[in-house]
């Protein structure tokens, strides 16, 4: 079998391969991992990137184990999560890790890492790597474990069904099972894209254009000091490029004169920033504060609605349909954490305003109401439309107006998302992620709108959902705060749009926020690519495209069709669908690439987690498909061999352990 990819998600399918794995039915079996990156951290999460860069989950909340929730078919097999690992590698106890040989910064982190801690990349690899290597320790004797430092260029089929997979250091290997777990990939700049106009404009006038793509991979040095530099975004991929232009440069952050302010310290090498995106604000930071109220439960959104919704319309469309149980869900958890975690806040019981709740959609006048006659301050109502456009109606004259109104709501974001005061957010952010990981599972339903899957669940949803629920550590914005007020970064404000001047040779820009448009010679779009298998810059995945033997998933219903940019593959097992319609006899597909549900390649303890279902799925497939191939080898050996009237003697082999081909 080979396995493409060993980052986060081949790593998971590997350590369900080795739970899974049975001599007596599947065979002697060698797994090949094939990954030009470090086994276990993969691309994205690999050690070789600035120890500046984090992740924007807690300690607490990162796990790559199944556990006691987990709804799979193979055995648990249980493990500490990313805060327990730390725990354990500072008193020593950790097997296969040694904390007295590990690089200083790192070894540091790790003896202060705390559940509410947000760990660098750095040790995240270092957590991933240690999984990895358990992983594959652990394969029984008749399974052997090879890692390919290389990447695949494509795979072919050959005799007999045998997979051929090319790697780009000229050597090949056949195998009868193929699994793509690439990871997230690029696309690559094409013609008719607006990324590539943007590219070509700024080739004609020698200007600098970063288009959407891994932060860390990016390369950012022609953006010179001093000069302005347009930025559109204000996701966890445009924190990430702050990181890297300022405190990345040589600047600094320190205490500031008020407590609990910081103070940037410039080095001189920065330029100057020029932000803002559709909605004109930062993601909302991480909520840390703990549920004091009653436990979370979900109440209007759950699998059975979901599915009753997916079966009752020919055509699904996400506002009419979903939308409004989706806000009422968040609406419950929010007033469920206030209502019962701070009764001192409101005027009547849960109970009684739980009915008023049932009543009236979440969006309606008469909700409203009773939210008001209920609350004794009227700034904790949950208004999801102004929670939703922030600066809606907003209007400045100067970047300077923006950055005042920008810091009022920066300092408030921070007051409610960081205080056990006000853990209702908690409710939100459990309520939000939950319907998240819920519908996900319906995402790839075939009767949905072509025009509502491409608009509103992946980019309005997902946006929305990243906006609330995935943002960055607060301190991110403690740092934000101090970039603006040390006149290194200005906001722009809502609504942002770019354009290209001609005659002047510069990138232009002006949102609805501010009256005035910038210009710069400088334009970064700091958001991550899209998925779109046609462009990717894969050379696997698009090979495996050109080829025939996987195709893009086309959302068609009557209303039109929609090429959603993902490989399709059968939802049971993961099976890559062939471009005549056929599941391909040897090959599955896993990650953020197919059209699969995807929420992550780790996940928070306890959750059932979406990938690890997966990769238990397609691991015990996988082997039952080995299996049942090895066995019809045999059986056409033996015909060969009766035919043939000659006895040949079988072919010793030893298996077993951990071995590693660069």
């Amino acid at each position: 079998m080979a396995v493409l990819g060993a980052g986060p998600r081949g790593a998971g399918l590997l350590e369900r391969i080795v739970a899974n794995y049975d001599g007596d039915i599947t065979g002697p079996l060698v797994v090949h991992l094939i990954d030009p990156h470090p086994p276990g951290a993969g691309r994205i999460w690999r050690d070789a990137q600035s120890g500046l860069l984090k992740l924007n989950s807690l300690a607490a909340d990162v796990t790559m184990f199944t556990d006691e929730t987990s709804t799979i078919e193979g055995p648990v097999r249980q493990g500490p999560s990313l805060v327990e690992w730390a725990e354990l590698a500072s008193r020593g106890e950790l097997d296969g890790y040694d904390l007295d040989s590990e690089d200083q910064q790192v070894a540091a982190e790790v003896r202060s890492l705390g559940p509410s801690s947000f760990p660098t990349r750095r040790l995240q690899s270092r957590y991933l790597g240690w999984f990895f290597e358990q992983a594959a320790d652990a394969a029984p004797e008749g399974l052997t474990v090879l890692v390919h430092a290389a990447e695949v260029t494509g795979v072919t089929t050959i005799d007999n069904g045998a997979q051929r997979v090319e790697l780009d250091t000229g050597d090949s290997l056949t195998v009868d099972v193929v699994v793509y777990a690439l990871g997230h990939s690029g696309t690559l700049v094409h013609e008719g894209t607006r990324t590539a106009e943007l590219s070509e404009f700024a080739a004609r006038h020698d200007l600098a254009y970063v288009p959407p793509s891994f932060t860390a991979d990016a390369d950012f040095s022609a953006v010179e000091a001093g000069e302005p530099v347009i930025v559109r975004g204000l996701g966890l991929a445009a924190v990430d490029l702050l990181v890297l232009l300022t405190e990345g440069r040589g600047g600094a952050f320190v205490p500031g004169d008020e407590p609990g302010r910081l103070r940037y310290r410039p080095s001189g090498r920065e330029p100057r920033i020029l932000v803002g995106s559709r909605r004109g604000v930062p993601y909302h930071s991480k909520v840390t504060s703990v549920l004091q109220g009653e436990p979370f439960e979900t109440r209007y959104f759950t699998a059975d609605v979901a599915r009753e919704i997916v079966a009752e319309h020919e055509i699904l469309d996400f506002r009419t349909h979903f939308w409004p149980l989706l806000a009422k869900e968040m609406l419950h958890g929010y007033y469920r954490e206030l209502f019962t975690g701070h009764p001192d806040r409101v005027r009547v019981s849960w109970v009684e305003f739980r009915a008023e709740l049932d009543r009236f959609a979440a969006q309606s006048p008469e909700l409203h109401e009773a939210v008001l006659a209920a609350l004794v301050d009227p700034s904790d109502e949950l208004d999801i439309e102004t929670f939703d456009h922030p600066l809606r109606g907003a209007a400045a004259t100067d970047v300077g107006s923006v950055s005042v109104a920008l810091h009022e709501y920066i300092r408030e974001d921070l007051r409610r998302r960081n205080s056990q005061q006000h853990s209702e957010n908690q409710g939100l952010f459990l309520a939000l992620l939950f319907s998240f990981m819920t519908f996900v599972e319906f995402q790839d339903a075939p009767n949905w709108s072509p025009a509502s899957l491409a608009g509103d669940v992946r980019v309005w949803w997902k946006g929305f959902f990243s906006y609330v629920a995935s943002g960055p550590p607060g301190h991110r914005l403690d740092e934000l705060l101090a970039l603006s007020e040390a006149g290194v970064v200005h906001f722009l404000g809502g609504e942002l749009r770019v354009w290209e001047d001609e005659e002047a040779g510069l990138f232009r820009a002006k949102g609805t926020t501010l009256e005035r448009q910038v210009s710069a010679r400088a334009l970064i779009d700091a958001w991550l690519p899209d998925a779109d298998v046609a462009h990717t810059d894969n050379l696997a995945l698009r090979q495996l495209i050109e080829s025939g033997e996987g195709r893009e998933r086309i959302a068609a219903t009557p209303e039109g069709s929609l090429a959603t940019g993902v490989i399709e593959v059968r939802r049971e097992d993961s099976r890559i669908v062939q471009a005549d319609g056929t599941t391909h006899p040897r090959r599955f597909a896993i990650g953020p690439y197919t059209s699969n549900p995807f929420v992550g390649a780790f996940s928070r303890p306890r959750t059932n987690a979406v990938s690890f279902r997966e990769n238990d799925a397609v691991a015990l497939s996988a082997l039952r498909l080995v299996g049942e191939i090895s066995r019809e080898n045999e059986e056409r050996e033996q015909h060969e061999h009766a035919a043939e009237h000659h006895y040949r003697r079988p072919l010793q082999r030893t298996l077993g352990g951990l071995a590693r081909k660069s």
